[in-house]
């Protein structure tokens, strides 16, 4: 119950509207259900005359009489006669209403259910997004994944079978109410006998809550795999080792299976043991009403559609506990998920704006990750106007170089100073407003040229596009695909050649004007005259804005004004490429 409360506090109008609703509509069915009893009575000749006369009733007393009574003294109050029309209208109308209102209801939760996946979604991504990026490095891409997925959607199922738990509460509060006006103590009999039924069934919930929980581990798992896995299906296919990924998969699903196994049985055998328990009380019930009680024919009729209702949503109410406890673990995680990230928000402590006048420093930076000392006291300049190219083995810090200048990392010691001003001390989210970067990674969208330029930004226009294109080196080819800029690229760029999918890379980069130019290993998948061109492209840039850059080519490397070579966690300055070779 504690993710109900949860889910009404987060959602209070859209909670109060809900029940407002459902408890209208059990008072139009309770009211539907109040005419029954005298209906009865008429039709098996034992409430009178049908112009409603009151008249003597022989036979031993009758409780249900007591309802019937107040049912006849009502429309007596209001000038209406009790006859067979009027009891038949009372019935429909009531339960019109009652659907109506629960069609309200139903909308509402389903409007709200639909509101409860997207804000856990955004919830969960704006938190990832604050995050600290050493944080966000370690996160595994299928964790996020199953989360923003799997996770949100089931979290919604289980507001939807809670509520839906809910509405089933308070139809049994009203036949339990119309059912006391009847017989109270054949009622309290069948309640007590149906709470018994309850408990012995109770562990069918259990098995169920310890299914979805197994379930929403498993699934994190399997999705961590599978993301991992499909990013690696063409080496592995032209290995031919399918099958390795294969036994990972089959094993983390059959696993899956098995939870889902312990589900469904569980559910199963809760409504196969439920029903013949409940009619079997039901019986019980009449033999006794009949033969112990004496009771009146209309009067046990009642009895009996109203203690099999009440018998009906009492094993209802459990089947969707049942459900809501099977699907809840999964709001518990993703909820653990964004907490988790929400507690790693990166801390923005400068406040002065940036400014670039002269040269970017580091002066003895030093970090590690953990225990692993990636840079020792390197100290490097990245002039205004300049191209700075960073080379040197995979793990020598050029990435943490760049992370360290946007200010994604912290030194454990040393300065990363913008002119004379250390970075800690400048507003970072201005500060990489003001930077363009692109990555290695082919990161192009099945979208038009312009939208992949600007990403939808609605601050850049078709003009800030076309500046970004040809100061990219790309709007000779873009002006003459058939719809310019507006033609689709293709999935990941494959209607370009490789050349122009990273001249498309850098104009995003280019598009809102940044001070700062970063290419991580953007050149390296490139044949040798792609690059050439985009060197040129490079050359062109100079004294527009600072550049730098991470690469093991050979153009980027001559193309520089600067180049620095990373190695054993040292930094040194190099003048050629012969330099570069010699570690």
């Amino acid at each position: 119950m504690r993710l109900l409360f949860k889910f009404f506090r987060a959602y209070p109008w859209q909670s109060a509207l809900m029940l407002f609703a459902l408890l209208l509509a059990g008072i139009a069915e309770g009211i539907s259900l109040s005419a029954l009893l005298p209906l009865l009575s008429i039709a098996l000749d034992q409430g009178g005359a049908q112009d409603g006369s009151a008249e003597s009733r022989d036979g031993a007393e009758d409780e249900g009489m007591d309802l019937e009574a107040m049912v006849r003294e009502f429309l007596a109050s209001v000038g209406v006669s009790p006859t067979l029309g009027v009891l038949l209208t009372i019935v429909v109308v009531g339960i019109i209403v009652k659907n109506l209102l629960v069609l309200l209801a139903r909308k509402q939760i389903g409007y709200t259910a639909a509101q409860v996946t997207t804000d856990l979604r955004l919830a969960l991504l704006r938190a990832v997004l604050d995050s600290r990026w050493e944080y966000f490095l370690r996160q595994p891409a299928g964790r996020m994944a199953n989360a923003m997925t799997t996770e949100s959607m089931r979290a919604a199922d289980a507001y939807v079978y809670g509520t839906t738990m809910i509405a089933r509460m308070i139809e049994a509060l009203v036949y339990i109410s119309i059912a006391l006006m009847v017989s109270w103590h054949a009622t309290v009999a069948a309640l007590l006998a149906g709470g018994i039924v309850l408990v012995v069934t109770y562990a069918l919930v259990r098995m169920a809550k310890r299914a979805g929980k197994r379930q929403t581990k498993l699934l994190v798992s399997l999705i961590s795999r599978l993301t991992d896995t499909l990013q690696s299906v063409k080496p592995l296919k032209a290995m031919g080792r399918e099958e390795l990924a294969d036994n990972v998969l089959a094993s983390e699903t059959k696993r899956l299976n098995k939870a889902l196994q312990k589900e469904v049985l569980s559910k199963a055998s809760l409504m196969a043991i439920q029903e013949p328990l409940f009619v079997i009380l039901v019986s019980i019930g009449i033999y006794i009403a009949l033969v112990q009680w004496e009771m009146g024919a209309a009067t046990v009729l009642m009895l009996v559609v109203l203690l099999g209702r009440i018998m009906g949503q009492m094993g209802k109410i459990q089947r969707w506990y049942q459900k809501m406890v099977t699907a809840e673990s999964a709001f518990w995680s993703l909820n653990r998920t964004t907490e988790e990230a929400r507690q790693e928000t990166e801390v923005w402590q400068g406040t002065h704006p940036p400014r670039l006048a002269q040269a970017i420093h580091l002066e003895d930076v030093s970090f590690s990750y953990g225990d692993k000392p990636v840079l020792r006291d390197i100290s490097m300049t990245l002039p205004k106007g300049r191209l700075t190219t960073l080379t040197g083995p995979s793990g020598a810090g050029k990435t943490t170089v760049v992370d360290l200048v946007t200010g994604l990392l912290t030194p454990q010691s040393g300065t990363v100073l913008l002119d004379e001003t250390p970075l800690s001390e400048i507003d970072l989210h201005q500060w990489r407003r003001r930077i363009g970067y692109v990555p290695q990674e082919n990161l192009l969208l099945h979208d038009s040229v312009l939208n992949n330029v600007t990403l939808g930004d609605p601050e850049l226009t078709e003009a800030d596009a076309e500046y970004a294109l040809r100061a990219a080196g790309a709007w000779e080819f873009v002006s003459e695909m058939p719809q310019g800029m507006h033609s689709t690229v293709g999935e990941r760029g494959a209607r370009l050649s490789g050349g122009q999918r990273q001249r498309i890379m850098i104009a995003r980069a280019l598009a809102h004007r940044p001070e700062l130019l970063i290419l991580d290993e953007a050149t390296s998948a490139l044949d040798p005259r792609s690059e050439a061109a985009i060197c040129e492209t490079l050359k062109k840039l100079r004294g527009q804005l600072t550049m730098l850059a991470i690469s093991h080519q050979a153009a980027l490397i001559e193309a520089a004004d600067h180049v620095y070579q990373l190695h054993g966690g040292s930094c040194r300055r190099i003048e050629t490429l012969q330099e570069a070779a010699i570690r």
